[in-house]
């Protein structure tokens, strides 16, 4: 038999939504960081703006990201259905 299932409060939800979105900020940020540092390198020899620029780049997507996430309301394409009420019988 399997086990009833406990609702997951929202706390919690919100809490996994958050740590996501700084996962991803750190990861995306961090790979900017890592293609500013290459590019900065190889071709513009060691000038520091593309190193910021490719952070913020990564930095905003991670935002863009995480901004969906808390509102699917701006995801283009997604429509909010209202929840459809259980006291209304089925015909």
């Amino acid at each position: 038999m399997s086990q009833p299932s406990k609702p997951v409060s929202s706390e919690d939800i919100i809490g996994q939504k958050y740590d996501r979105c700084l996962a991803d900020f750190l990861v995306k940020a961090g790979v900017g960081f890592s293609a500013g540092v290459v590019a900065s390198v190889i071709l513009f020899k060691r000038r520091t703006w593309p190193i910021a620029l490719s952070t913020g780049f990564g930095a905003g997507a991670a935002y863009a990201d995480c901004d969906r996430t808390f509102n699917p309301a701006r995801v283009p394409g997604v429509r909010i259905l209202p929840a459809a009420s259980e006291a209304q019988p089925s015909k």
